[in-house]
Parts: structure tokens; C-alpha cells; sequence
């Protein structure tokens, strides 16, 4: 490929500071296209200044972005974004809380962040793509006329579940070329190539609470807070005092600050009363669960239509970290759907998303609200 037609493809790449971002901008320009490297300025929180976080979108992380932009003789813009993540993911998340729900903050920045915001500025500079650091990959089906969502080569990085919102029209605009190596390989890329984050570690916390501490967070952000509430077994009797049902989460066992012979997890939260109530291990667990606002990226081979209503037998994730577990899957015509599982799933958790699989692709998902 020539120099000025390098030149003629341009693509957006969001730029964190962190390895996995650095080498896809590199690698899009070894692919023949002119890398514009972008950061967005998202908060306000200075997560450098708490010892031992992990957390992404600080000033020290958009300096990182800067230099490796340098280094690989790229342009580079800093965007602020401010408004918009405050309106969108931080009041998202404190309202998910007060519905007695668990948010997943990262995937709503994707979604309106990431793949909203910078597709917007992306049509505005004229690139042809939009590129994360994100391992996942990206197929065209030639046959059915179908872009698909697949997971990464490297299984444990794998992050197709923060993902499953994609519709057709962003996976033909997006790249993913993390998603084609092994983490281990990403980093030695970062090394050959000289640039410095080659070791950096990777964000783990939520860049706006690099604390972990969640309930502070929105302590700090909001007046009309419940005070103590009562703790009920799961007969419904009063068994303690709680800190007020926004500071616990399905499946949760440290913090309760109450004694018992056996060990005592959170297994639902009843907002409007302000009440936690607490079970057993095992009655977290259940082979049910109902989703809304289900996505749905590409069909599975083998589906079965009755009515309005589609069946297919899938995997699915009732967390990012979890297990995939075999089911069938009903898709609602009002983009409702109900997992049921071959094997009951733990600690299924409202505000969480239900995500699924046919095999390596990613069929989609949705917000659960009920387990």
C-alpha cells in the first residue's frame, strides 16, 4: 500500500493511556490507516490520588495517550465529555442503586460513550472506522448479509459481554485488532514497537469510584437517601438493622454486620420498604431469569418460532465473570426475554446483564430484571 493511500483511510481510535488501546492504534496503522487518537475526559474524580487503584480515564492515563500518540507520529485530541458521562452513566448508576439493582457502568459508557459519542466525531473527521483497545473480533457473514460478534482469541480477556448492545450498523464501522492476539502478545507488541505503557497495569475499578467504596459515592451525590433499615430472614422476619438497602447487592456476604450460627448472603432487596432480605447459599440460586431491552445481534442456526415468540438453545452470562451455562432462551416480540437454564445459576442480580452465546458469537443480551 502507498503512502497516499494510507492516507485516504482514516480511523478514530480511543485512546485510554492502557497497553490494549496503544497497540490498537498502532496496529490500525500498520493496517494502512491513519490513526487519530482520542481521549475522553469523563470525570472529575482524581483516581490518582487514592493509592492502589486500578482505574482508568485519570490525568496521568490521557498524559500516557498522549506520549504514545507522539511516539507513533499520530494526531491526538483530548475531548471533554463531561457533561454527557455525568447525565448518562453517573446518574444511570446512582438510580440503579435506588431501584435496589446492581449497575454495570462500563458497559452503559460503551454504549453511550464509546460507540455514541465518538461515533459522532468519528462521521465529523471522516474516518472510516471507529477502533478500541476491546477484545473481541468482528465477522462478516457473505452468506446472510450479517456482521457478528465474536469472542477474542484470547479467552480470558475475552469481552464480548460488555459489548452485547452492538447493532449492525456500528459493526460494520468498528474495529476490534486486540481481539486476533493473546494478551501476552499485545504486550510484547508494545515493547517492540517501544512504547512505554508496554507494562502498564490494566484498569480494574470503576473510574469514578476508584475507591470501591459505592455506597459513599452515592452518599456524596445524592440528599433524599433512606436511613437504617431492617435486615428479614426469608420467612420475613426482622433479624437486624441494615446500613440502608443502596449499600448491598445480590450474593453479598462481607459487611452485613450481623451474627449468625451459619453464613448469611443478600438474596433480594425490597426498595420501597428499604428492607434486605437474607438467605442461605443455596437460595441464591435459580434456573430462571427474565431480561428487557434484549439486543439481538445475529440469529442462532437453530431457532424454533412460536408466534411473536423465538427459541433458541444457547449459553448464556449472568455476569461478566460468570461460567457459560447451557438454556433455552425465549425472545419476546416486545424485546423481553426468559433464559431458562439446564443447571441453576447463582446470584443472579437486577441492573446486571444477561448476555448469550451460540458457540464463539455473541447472540446478544439485555438488562436483567428478574431472577
Amino acid at each position: 500500500m502507498t503512502g497516499t493511500e494510507a492516507t485516504t483511510k482514516k480511523a478514530l481510535v480511543a485512546m485510554s493511556g492502557g497497553v490494549d488501546s496503544s497497540v490498537a492504534a498502532y496496529l490500525m496503522k500498520e493496517n494502512g490507516f491513519l490513526p487519530v487518537g482520542v481521549t475522553m475526559m469523563l470525570h472529575e474524580e482524581d483516581a490518582a490520588s487514592i493509592v492502589g487503584t486500578h482505574s482508568c480515564c485519570t490525568p496521568d492515563d490521557i498524559e500516557d495517550a498522549r506520549v504514545v500518540a507522539s511516539t507513533l507520529g499520530i494526531s491526538f485530541h483530548v475531548v471533554n465529555f463531561l457533561e454527557g458521562f455525568r447525565e448518562c452513566i453517573i446518574t444511570d448508576f446512582i438510580e440503579t442503586y435506588m431501584r435496589g439493582e446492581t449497575p454495570n457502568p462500563c458497559i452503559e459508557c460503551n454504549r453511550y460513550m464509546k460507540f455514541g459519542r465518538l461515533f459522532e466525531m468519528a462521521e465529523k473527521e471522516g474516518c472510516e472506522k471507529v477502533v478500541t483497545g476491546h477484545y473481541a473480533r468482528i465477522e462478516y457473514d457473505e452468506k446472510s448479509e450479517i456482521y457478528r460478534l465474536k469472542r477474542a482469541v484470547d479467552k480470558t480477556k475475552d469481552q464480548t459481554y460488555v459489548l452485547y448492545f452492538l447493532d449492525q450498523q456500528q459493526l460494520s464501522k468498528l474495529a476490534f485488532p486486540d481481539g486476533e492476539y493473546e494478551k501476552t502478545e499485545i504486550r510484547e507488541i508494545a515493547e517492540r514497537e517501544g512504547l512505554f505503557v508496554a507494562s502498564k497495569h490494566d484498569s480494574q475499578d470503576i473510574c469514578f469510584v476508584p475507591d470501591g467504596d459505592y455506597a459513599g459515592f452515592i452518599e456524596r451525590n445524592r440528599d433524599d437517601l433512606p436511613g437504617e433499615g431492617d435486615f428479614l430472614d426469608m420467612d420475613g422476619n426482622v433479624i437486624g438493622k441494615s446500613k440502608g438497602y443502596f449499600h448491598y447487592t445480590i450474593g453479598q456476604r462481607k459487611g452485613l454486620g450481623i451474627s449468625s450460627t451459619a453464613p448469611l448472603y443478600v438474596t433480594k432487596i425490597i426498595p420501597e420498604k428499604n428492607q434486605v432480605i437474607l438467605g442461605s447459599n443455596d437460595d441464591l440460586f435459580t434456573r430462571e431469569v427474565h431480561a428487557i431491552n434484549f439486543n439481538l445481534i445475529s440469529m442462532p442456526e437453530n431457532v424454533t418460532y412460536q408466534g411473536d415468540d423465538i427459541l433458541m438453545h444457547v449459553t448464556a452470562k449472568v455476569r461478566y465473570r460468570a461460567k457459560d451455562t447451557s438454556g433455552v432462551l425465549t425472545l419476546h416480540g416486545d424485546k423481553t426475554a426468559t433464559m431458562l437454564f439446564d443447571e441453576p445459576v447463582r446470584a443472579v442480580t437486577p441492573g446486571q446483564s444477561l448476555v448469550v452465546y451460540d458457540g464463539e458469537y455473541c447472540v446478544g443480551g439485555g438488562i436483567i430484571n428478574e431472577g
